[in-house]
């Protein structure tokens, strides 16, 4: 656990002072003219892009299923909120493009940003801006960059360790939202209608 800890804490302190002078109107622009990039078909952007895109449609099922009344929700004092959650992602998105050379939105401004709404359709469309962005990045991205290094938390790393970094980083706090949602009563949707189908298989008549 204190391992955990001191991870979240060099990770919110980079998060800090990788800083580019969003609010959330910001934001959500218009797209950019690098937009109709064609996707990798395979190697490890083609990869990455594929289960970002897992991550983002489960992130946002979530946001839309949990009430708007939840949205200040949070498990004790000092731990974030289910709106910090799904904003301090968000932020990740936006912010982490830099370190594959790729900047964050015009005006974007980390520090606070997690507590910046609460106001649930707000979110949710940060939340799809907030992909977008980073699938932007990485579809702007050269095959020949994934090895590029870069300086990382005092060490060497490669764009393509950024990327499982990023995935990791999402996967952590989709678990978190997971049990954020349990707690208050809602099942993730894809749970839902994995559990539907299931029960109609069941129901049906054998032959």
């Amino acid at each position: 656990m204190r391992a955990i800890l001191r991870w979240s804490t060099t990770f919110a302190l980079f998060l800090a002072v990788t800083t580019a002078p969003v609010t959330l109107a910001v934001a959500q622009g218009a797209p950019s003219p690098q937009a109709a990039v064609a996707a990798p078909s395979s190697g490890v952007r083609a990869e990455f892009l594929n289960e970002l895109k897992t991550q983002e449609d489960k992130f946002v099922q979530l946001a839309e299923a949990m009430p708007a009344d939840k949205y200040t929700w949070r498990p004790a004092e000092g731990v974030r909120s289910v709106s910090e959650v799904f904003l301090h992602v968000a932020a990740a998105n936006y912010n982490l493009t830099k370190v594959i050379g790729f900047p964050p939105p015009s005006g974007f401004k980390v520090q606070g940003f997690d507590k910046s709404t609460t106001d649930k359709t707000k979110i949710i469309a940060t939340l799809k801006d907030s992909f977008a962005h980073m699938r932007q990045a990485v579809l702007s991205m050269p095959d020949a960059d994934v090895e590029k290094q870069v300086d990382w938390f005092g060490a060497k790393n490669t764009y393509r360790g950024i990327l499982l970094f990023i995935l990791r980083h999402n996967a952590e706090h989709l678990g978190q939202a997971i049990a954020y949602a349990r707690i208050n009563g809602v099942v993730p949707p894809w749970t839902e209608q994995q559990q539907a189908q299931q029960k109609k298989q069941a129901e049906k008549p054998k032959q």
